[in-house]
């Protein structure tokens, strides 16, 4: 059996290649519409997925947000860089050009939106009288209490002019072919950058018990825009009867491809999960704790066990 690690660097190194847009976007992509195509994103693997895109369609028109030192070289789609996890005044002004270069599409027109993992942090654009220092506290507070991804990313739709389906209601009436990256467990697609492009259902009462449950301490704006009308989009809106949403690619898949390169090498792997959620520290522990376990029922001369796992797990600091 290759050495431990090198055969670790091997597993990573195929979990990471399928999920690679470059040798996975294409066969997703809808057919290129005769009218005009606009192409926007945003999340650190945005950019590798307009280069995919411009790789299978040629040049295209349009804007994409990544992380600073995640550009990829394109021939038309404009690459934007900004600040992650924390927002700062380029990510800002990046998000107010998209929503001006998707408003006023016809309905001949296609909108494909390309999100990753971080186009939370990325799409700025705070709701009601909220300035970016505040949409900066908020998500420096989010950071810290210790809430799950899925309850940050109620509070961070309700606090946005671009989230919970709002982007989308803005491309409104044109075709609009989300290709997204799933990073949150169970891949909820309203998760995945706060759900730019799908409707919201929850309520602000229900971010509102949000920040008590957590203790987060907002600045006054925001708690203005809880305790007012949200500006996300309601699931059933007609607006978003235009949009598409696909999952192309996901943990589950990045997990399995890493499951067959160690049974190749005559490994037995155990998935645990693709959606993981709690304390890193505790889900550490209960895996320490598994792997003492299954080494103790191994009979002499078995074949060793690997145990994979995949979520997102939450990082309290102290």
């Amino acid at each position: 059996m290759t050495d431990p690690q090198t055969l670790l660097r091997r597993l990573f190194d195929r979990a990471v290649a399928v999920a690679d847009p470059m040798q996975s976007l294409a066969p997703y992509l809808p057919a290129r519409p005769e009218g005009r195509v606009v192409v926007i994103g945003a999340g650190k693997a945005s950019a590798r997925m307009a280069e995919a895109v411009e790789a299978a369609w040629g040049p295209c028109e349009g804007l994409v947000i990544t992380r600073y030192g995640y550009a990829r070289p394109c021939q038309g789609i404009e690459i934007v860089e900004a600040a992650h996890p924390v927002p700062d005044a380029a990510g800002l002004a990046a998000t107010a050009r998209m929503l001006r270069l998707v408003e006023g599409l016809g309905e001949g027109d296609m909108v494909l939106a390309l999100m990753s993992g971080g186009a939370s942090s990325l799409l700025v654009q705070p709701a009601g009288a909220m300035t970016l220092a505040d949409k900066q506290a908020v998500n420096a507070a989010l950071l810290a209490s210790g809430a799950p991804i899925g309850q940050m990313n109620v509070l961070r739709k309700h606090l946005s002019r671009v989230k919970g389906g709002q982007l989308a209601a803005a491309a409104y009436p044109a075709h609009l072919h989300a290709l997204l990256i799933s990073d949150v467990p169970g891949d909820d697609p309203g998760m995945i950058g706060s759900g730019p492009t799908v409707g919201e259902a929850s309520t602000t009462a229900e971010a509102l018990g949000i920040v008590a449950r957590y203790g987060i301490e907002l600045p006054a704006s925001a708690q203005a825009v809880l305790s007012g009308q949200s500006g996300v989009v309601a699931p059933e809106d007609a607006r978003l009867s235009r949009v598409k949403n696909v999952i192309y690619a996901a943990p589950v898949q990045s997990l399995e491809a890493a499951a067959e390169v160690a049974r190749a090498e005559g490994i037995s792997v155990r998935i645990l999960g693709d959606a993981l959620e709690g304390e890193a520290r505790d889900v550490a522990r209960d895996h320490a704790a598994l792997a003492r376990e299954v080494q103790a029922g191994l009979a002499p001369g078995a074949a060793p066990v690997l145990l994979l796992s995949g979520g997102e797990l939450t990082v309290t600091r102290r």
